[in-house]
């Protein structure tokens, strides 16, 4: 098989372990393709504020996609290169038809700089007691880049259905947990922001290998010329994808990169770089 000219990953469930770190071996592959001028994307559906312990292995290359496409990020100068969020007057109405399909869901708002809460919401995997709670009409001041919602104590496939249903074409609706729906702007996936940035890079479709776990990255595994579920992924990207990779808990993007790329890769000790809790939301 052909090395691809671009590898993007997902994070948790593919790159990052069970345990929340990224293996020394597997830094040291990352390494290895920075050095031949690889680019190496992470494309992930975790926020900015979830991103900075993983910063020093994204290597010389420098650019990643965070909030599921959302967000185009410039590493090296830690800035946002491209933004494309909600509006609130697009998102208010947004969540008065899922709140009309579905009277127990509660809203969380994800921007470039942090979280926001309805008066209702329970952040139960990384919450924030300092940041700001009230309204939506009221904290929807800036473009959202993620409308989370959860309805506690509803079965989780009747809020996906239902969400889904009632948002239909007017924004993109995901999840990578089973009580947690992420909603985009409309055409906003990991595989379209993906497209951009190849295109900007001057590498064809053909040439791009992708890596992911969860639905979220159906978009991206079925864009991108070669697409891999990791063994333990969910059984829809199973069924879409080329290839599949070993386990995440055994290094399987960098084995199938050291396989790709002939690497000849060693790593002294562990050194595992700890990730944030909370999955990949």
């Amino acid at each position: 098989m052909t090395a691809p000219r671009l590898v993007a990953t997902d994070l948790d469930g593919t790159l990052v372990r069970s345990d929340g770190t990224v293996s020394g071996w597997t830094r040291a592959v990352l390494a290895a393709l920075d050095a031949r001028d690889v680019p190496v994307l992470f494309v992930t559906a975790r926020p900015l504020r979830w991103m900075e312990h993983l910063w020093p292995i994204v290597g010389g290359h420098g650019m990643a996609i965070v909030s599921n496409g959302a967000i185009w990020f410039d590493v090296a100068t830690r800035s946002v290169r491209h933004l494309w969020g909600i509006e609130a007057e697009v998102g208010l109405r947004l969540t008065d038809v899922i709140a009309a399909a579905v009277p127990e869901a509660t809203f969380a708002l994800e921007t470039e700089t942090g979280i926001r809460y309805d008066p209702h919401f329970v952040d139960e995997w990384d919450p924030r007691p300092d940041c700001p709670r009230g309204p939506l009409a009221d904290i929807w001041t800036d473009p959202v880049v993620k409308l989370l919602v959860t309805a506690p104590g509803l079965d989780a496939d009747h809020l996906r259905k239902a969400t889904v249903s009632a948002v239909g074409d007017r924004a993109v609706v995901t999840w990578t947990g089973p009580d947690l729906i992420e909603i985009s702007a409309a055409g906003i996936t990991k595989a379209a922001t993906l497209a951009r940035v190849a295109s900007e890079l001057g590498v064809e479709r053909a040439d791009v290998a992708a890596f992911g776990d969860m639905p979220n990255d159906i978009p991206m595994i079925t864009w991108a010329g070669t697409g891999y579920a990791m063994a333990n992924a969910d059984p829809a990207l199973l069924e879409v994808a080329d290839h599949v990779a070993p386990d995440h808990d055994d290094d399987g993007v960098a084995r199938v990169l050291a396989e790709l790329f002939d690497l000849d890769v060693v790593c002294s000790g562990e050194q595992p770089l700890e990730a944030l809790d909370g999955g990949d939301r």
